[in-house]
């Protein structure tokens, strides 16, 4: 397992890489766009596998779509593509120590954002297109309850629970990358996934294709504004959770394991 100060080294030398990468605009385009369809085979399949248990009125509806959003995760990190919520934290810890600077921080981060919400609108209308969440569907049931339940959240509601999703998630991610056992790291994004989605909590690029979808499907009491609204407090949360308790929460540890120069000369 990697020391705390060699994760943040590799997040130092990954937020660099992102950042050199988001100057070559097609090829950050594609894997942030891949980004967002990934997440949203993970909403699609969530929809599927809940939506027969949400019709039936079994109270195991939360935990099956927890169970199966992993997928999403673990595509985003083995397939590879660039994420936003897991981004936020990467840039942020990388910005803090100085590997990259301020305005590179907010400029990858906001492309990242455009991608991954390209790739959700996209996957949500093939999706659409292909009659998958028909009115009167298990999929289009899931997806009406989900959607209106996010749309009737107060912005106070979706930040807090946005701010507790993106901890999970980016504990899943940094756990990964000081883990050196693959299997482990499929493990730790499995229960991280499952505690997040059954708690019902905030991922912006999840709410890409939830809402993408609701709309193509013209699902009732769900508008583009309500999208937007979640769109910027879901964000801001999910920046606050990731990127500022997890991010700047482990470099500040990483920093105080260190040791001084004074113990450094009594060992000696």
């Amino acid at each position: 397992m990697l020391t705390l100060s060699q994760a943040i080294d590799y997040q130092d030398h990954s937020a660099q890489e992102k950042v050199a990468l988001s100057y070559r605009f097609v090829p950050y385009g594609v894997s942030t766009m891949l980004a967002g369809s990934y997440i949203g085979i993970g909403v699609l399949l969530m929809c599927a596998a809940a939506g027969p248990f949400l019709l039936a009125d079994d109270p195991a509806a939360k935990l099956v779509s927890g169970l199966v959003f992993g997928i999403a995760l673990t595509l985003v990190t083995v397939a590879g593509s660039d994420l936003l919520t897991s981004t936020m934290m990467t840039l942020t810890q990388g910005a803090r120590t100085g590997a990259i600077s301020l305005y590179n921080w907010a400029r990858t981060l906001t492309l990242c954002f455009a991608g991954n919400l390209v790739g959700s609108v996209l996957f949500a209308l093939a999706v659409f297109l292909g009659g998958i969440a028909k009115p009167g569907s298990a999929v289009y049931a899931y997806l009406e309850y989900t959607a209106v339940h996010k749309a009737e959240g107060t912005p106070v509601e979706i930040f807090f629970k946005a701010v507790l999703c993106n901890i999970i998630v980016c504990l899943a991610i940094w756990a990964g990358i000081r883990l050196k056992n693959e299997v482990a790291k499929l493990i730790v994004i499995f229960w991280c996934a499952l505690a997040f989605i059954t708690g019902g909590l905030e991922h912006v690029v999840a709410n890409m294709t939830t809402f993408s979808l609701a709309l193509f499907a013209r699902v009732p009491d769900v508008t583009i504004w309500d999208m937007a609204n979640n769109m910027l407090f879901a964000g801001l949360g999910n920046l606050v959770g990731g990127g500022v308790i997890v991010g700047l929460g482990y470099v500040a540890l990483a920093k105080a394991q260190q040791p001084t120069p004074e113990l450094v000369g009594a060992d000696k």
